[in-house]
């Protein structure tokens, strides 16, 4: 059984064995349709994998890195010296020693190459320019740029800095603008700032971020994971039903797949929104944890690796998300502000949760319409409201604790009121006051989510909508929440709140053989209490 790879250099595959999921014919078809072109991806998602890749095929051809692969035979191109630029590996920091950082790599690949005569300078908007003088006629190279906005992405909240990080790799791009010494450019990044770098300045580049015929190109499709990891998935499948691998069937496969779906699939970089992806980074480490713990174990992995990148970070130290947005399944963005941001100081927030990951295209791009936007799958929803509760609440309070970890789904009533009396204590109030039944259920739901909880909100059946229900193998917990601030007003919310969940039947439908425990609460928002005073359990009896 092959291993998973655990590196972004395509020449570690052959060498240590690992799998290749076969990109290389949406590579061919890039290279030969397109000169110059960029592409956004969230964080770990494969973009420098896939920059290794070309540059390989560029520089060394196919021999011995793509057999039996698609493009084995189909490669025909010269080979090009290639400049990789990672702009991970400069500093975000000192725009002196950026430049200083940039200009050795340049350095060092005109030595590499040979490149004799380059004129030395500390701009590298004018050492860029220096190196193609200083190449033969008829001499070209491959540039290859990963992560071309990590210096303002992280400099959000430093204006100054960000404007002069921003005028460099502006000049830098410009300084490449039409220059026939590239045979090809690719550029990668987590933001696309069309008025702020590279496409102001630098029209010839083709951003391919929502285009159709490459939105599969980076992250893993159904099939390739079924055709590429077939091993794992029956692997897995053997230790969940205690079978032989051998015994495992196509439909135990699809099926294993279909949950797989649900908590790593639906990432869409589709304008037409039909195709869609997996997230590579879960998919890889999900079924690496099979071999490890010999078992099967749906964890969340992108909070990890994306869970509060700088971007994210930086963005809340200056900004409130809005919450009650962010709990809608759907988000209508105006078009311009989804296809033209201008600015990581201003950006649209939601547009910025897209970029980063935690939201992923709903809709077709259709140009003068809104494009809609929600969460991808129910471990980037999961790592969204994570995300919340850090700026929520104060998350190091004894709710948030591993000791509360199975107080909802095996708790007794007191257990569970108590910890959620103890979830609305960890509340910043002053920031996020709550004044009515609306925003209490929000705010639950926040932490119930954050937990990877199966949390169904004001969820219809015939007769009404239920507050809150939490959806566990074996229990289904239901809450009905009701506002006051009076105290004289509790008992008769607390009344009307029971009387809800018996005549509108909340939590039946399709129960099974689970456990139904039903809950009316009443919340007194005086700021002496800020916490759920009553509570029933509902006797179905």
């Amino acid at each position: 059984m092959k291993l998973i790879a655990q590196s972004e250099n395509i020449e570690d595959f052959l060498d240590s064995n690992f799998i290749y999921v076969d990109k290389t014919e949406y590579i061919y078809n890039l290279t030969k349709n397109y000169k110059r072109v960029f592409f956004s991806r969230p964080r770990r998602f494969g973009k420098s994998l896939t920059l290794n890749t070309i540059g390989t095929l560029f520089e060394k051809g196919v021999e011995p890195y793509f057999k039996e692969t698609w493009i084995y035979d189909k490669w025909d191109q010269d080979k090009y010296p290639v400049l990789h630029l990672n702009f991970l590996e400069y500093s975000t920091s000192d725009l002196a020693e950026f430049k200083r950082r940039l200009c050795i790599s340049i350095y060092r690949f005109a030595e590499a190459h040979k490149i004799k005569e380059l004129l030395k300078d500390k701009e590298p908007s004018v050492l860029i320019v220096n190196l193609f003088e200083a190449m033969k006629d008829g001499q070209r190279i491959v540039l290859l740029i990963d992560e071309y906005d990590c210096q303002l992405t992280a400099n959000i909240n430093n204006p100054a800095l960000y404007d002069e990080f921003k005028n460099c790799i502006r000049d830098f791009y410009a300084a490449l603008k039409g220059k026939k010494q590239i045979k090809f450019l690719a550029v990668t990044g987590v933001t696309r700032l069309k008025d702020v770098s590279i496409f102001s300045v630098g029209s010839d580049i083709n951003d391919l971020s929502y285009d159709h015929a490459f939105s599969q190109m980076i992250g893993f499709t159904r099939d390739e994971i079924k055709k590429f990891y077939i091993d794992y998935l029956k692997l897995g499948i053997s230790y969940e039903k205690h079978i032989d691998a051998d015994s495992v069937t196509s439909s135990d496969v699809e099926e294993f797949l279909d949950r797989m779906a649900e908590q790593y699939d639906s990432y869409c970089f589709d304008n037409y929104y039909e195709r869609k992806v997996f997230s590579t980074y879960s998919v890889n480490n999900f079924l690496k944890a099979i071999v490890k713990d010999e078992r099967v174990v749906f964890g969340d992995y992108w909070y990890d690796v994306g869970g509060l990148p700088s971007i994210l970070k930086n963005y809340m130290d200056s900004h409130n998300l809005n919450i009650d947005k962010l709990l809608t399944s759907e988000i209508a963005i105006p078009y311009n502000d989804f296809i033209n941001p201008t600015t990581l100081i201003d950006i649209n927030e939601n547009v910025l949760m897209c970029q980063t990951g935690y939201l992923t295209l709903k809709s077709e791009i259709v140009s003068g319409y809104s494009v809609t936007l929600g969460p991808a799958n129910r471990e980037v929803r999961a790592a969204l409201f994570l995300l919340l509760s850090l700026k929520i609440f104060d998350t190091t309070a004894p709710a948030f604790g591993l000791t509360n970890r199975y107080v909802i789904e095996k708790g007794n009533v007191d257990e569970i009121i108590s910890l959620f009396n103890e979830v609305l204590a960890a509340l910043s109030y002053d920031k996020y006051p709550v004044n009515d039944e609306s925003t209490l259920r929000a705010l639950l739901q926040v932490y119930l989510l954050g937990k990877n909880h199966d949390v169904r909100v004001e969820q219809h059946n015939s007769k009404g909508r239920s507050d809150i229900i939490v959806n566990f193998p074996k229990r289904r917990v239901i809450l009905e929440l009701k506002y006051t601030d009076k105290v004289r007003e509790e008992k008769n919310k607390l009344v009307e709140a029971e009387n809800q969940i018996i005549e509108q039947g909340y939590g039946l439908e399709d129960l099974g053989d689970r456990e139904l425990l039903q809950i009316a609460c009443v919340f007194n928002g005086d700021k002496s209490k800020r916490q759920i005073t009553m509570f029933k359990t509902v006797d179905r009896s």
